[in-house]
């Protein structure tokens, strides 16, 4: 079975009364049905894309999940649909990016979604880290991250392994901390070179479908084509009659966290980065690619994700809309 006992210990405080069943200016919205919450220690690994065991949903529920920002300005518009829809998401941030841009990890808390971690420079090579390494991106990474929401309470003991890149180590550190490591049920593919829209929808709704009509859905908040899928996305998965669950952690948490001030593009941004616009010439710019490996078995019957490492060139690129961002994987 894919769930047992360990989903009955895993809420903290059961399940809470459905949300609001209305979302005000949009009565179309999907909304979220829903929260559960969950305690790393009864369910410190989440996601059948990698482990036994992921969250307790019902038939034809979806947790949204983003990684890798906070990025400007695709953050701000993915937090835009969100809340026209009512959605609640969890958000996986780098550490790097969260000092780059408090603002809007303030902002993602303060419009009530999750907030766990994704390591404080996202180097795809957790799988060959000694601890010494792995405690630092951990532990910076969340350093960094409560730092910019302004509460350390605000922020979930939830990590995300950067590429998914998992090893015994890195998860026997995570346990050892209270930590619960979320893989994924589905991808939508959304970091994929020139994939479109359509294609980040579709790939979403028949894979949530295959997988039992239910699951967490990895996604990206730093993409273009992220942000012009989202609204499409939301909208079938209503018409497929699935709902919304928001996951939170067990332990009390602030209403709401200070708001601060920031300018929208920061000097010297970590991974990825954000250039300032050139009126006249056109600007070199890194793009970042990564490679997708097929997943494989370990020796105790879980599924690895492999990616290659990055892989880095220069290329030239105009600025639209005064940003121009690398940030192609």
């Amino acid at each position: 079975m894919r769930y047992s006992a360990i989903v009955l210990c895993c809420l903290v405080g059961g399940m809470s009364p459905a949300l609001a069943s209305s979302c005000p200016g949009n009565p179309n919205a999907i909304g979220t049905s829903r929260t559960v919450t969950v305690d790393p220690a009864a369910l410190p690994r989440i996601g059948v894309m990698q482990y036994r065991t992921s969250l307790p949903l019902n038939d034809h529920e979806v947790v949204i999940t983003f990684d890798d920002g906070p990025l400007p300005p695709y953050s701000n518009r993915i937090l835009d649909i969100l809340a026209n829809d009512c959605v609640k998401a969890s958000y996986f941030l780098v550490g790097r990016m969260a000092t780059a841009y408090p603002g809007l990890v303030r902002r993602i808390y303060n419009d009530g979604h999750t907030i766990g971690t994704h390591s404080q420079n996202h180097p795809l090579t957790f799988n060959q880290m000694a601890l010494p390494r792995i405690e630092r991106e951990v532990g910076q990474g969340f350093a960094s991250v409560q730092q910019a929401a302004g509460d350390p309470r605000a922020v979930a003991p939830f990590f995300r392994i950067p590429g998914l890149l998992r090893s015994k180590p890195v998860e026997n550190y995570l346990a050892s901390q209270s930590i619960a490591v979320w893989s994924a049920d589905e991808v939508a593919d959304d970091w994929h070179r020139h994939i479109t829209p359509s294609q980040i929808v579709h790939r979403a709704i028949s894979r949530v479908e295959a997988r039992g009509h239910r699951g967490v859905l990895l996604l990206h908040d730093i993409h273009p084509a992220t942000v012009m899928a989202l609204p499409t996305l939301l909208r079938e998965l209503k018409t497929h009659g699935y709902s919304i669950v928001q996951a939170v952690p067990a332990g009390e948490r602030p209403n709401s966290v200070p708001e601060t001030g920031e300018p929208m593009v920061a000097e010297n941004a970590g991974w990825p980065r954000v250039l300032p616009p050139s009126t006249e010439t056109p600007v070199k710019v890194a793009v970042v690619r990564h490679r997708k490996k097929v997943a494989r078995k370990n020796t105790d019957g879980d599924v690895t994700a492999s990616l290659t490492e990055k892989k880095t060139k220069t290329k030239t690129a105009e600025s639209t809309r005064g940003w121009t961002m690398l940030f192609r994987r």
